[in-house]
């Protein structure tokens, strides 16, 4: 009987815990990191629609040094591969490069070229509903508002997800409130 047959027989619990049991093997720790609104809202039109500088300096702060994964049209809203780390774009155009960026046409295969560092996803929609799985961190701010979003996150779910920390401020720059929450897996 091959994998794919006996994998073919098994829950979808059994599959995904198969499935994460192998990348683990090849992979210290997968983070998602991402700002939300109030409705889960993350951009419009491949944009963060809120000025919020502390979330970026988070963002900066526990990002440099280490390898970071999006989607195509999230390396394309930030315009260059973001320095001090490394950039793995996933893309279904097989065709596509950039300078500075390495190309795979999915996260399991950017997962792979992990080799046992450490990751984060930054992003897209896609990119954060696909790693919602496989993630061991969550990494939030949450931002007390709500703005116009045509993109959002997925829900967080309570079963599955512990919340760890949480720093709650108010921006210097906007007034915005915001928290910094860092979620582990529960199960």
């Amino acid at each position: 009987m091959t994998a794919a047959h006996e994998m073919g027989d098994m829950d979808d619990n059994t599959v995904l815990r198969t499935r994460l049991d192998a990348l683990f093997i090849s992979m210290s720790h997968l983070t998602i990191i991402v700002a939300t609104d109030q409705q889960r809202g993350i951009g419009i039109n491949n944009t963060l629609p809120w000025k919020l500088p502390e979330d970026l300096a988070h963002f900066k702060r526990l990002t440099t040094g280490h390898t970071i994964i999006m989607g195509r049209k999230t390396f394309e809203s930030i315009g260059r591969p973001l320095p001090n780390r490394r950039n793995i774009v996933v893309t279904r155009n097989a065709d596509w490069r950039h300078d500075g960026a390495e190309t795979v046409g999915s996260l399991d295969a950017a997962i792979a070229l992990l080799d046992g560092a450490d990751g984060y996803v930054i992003g897209g929609a896609e990119i954060y509903a696909q790693s919602m799985a496989l993630a061991t961190t969550l990494i939030v701010t949450e931002i007390g508002q709500t703005f116009d979003c045509d993109a959002f996150f997925p829900a967080i779910d309570a079963a599955a997800w512990t919340e760890a920390a949480r720093e709650s401020h108010v921006s210097a720059a906007s007034g915005l409130p915001y928290a910094f929450v860092t979620y582990r897996r529960a199960i």
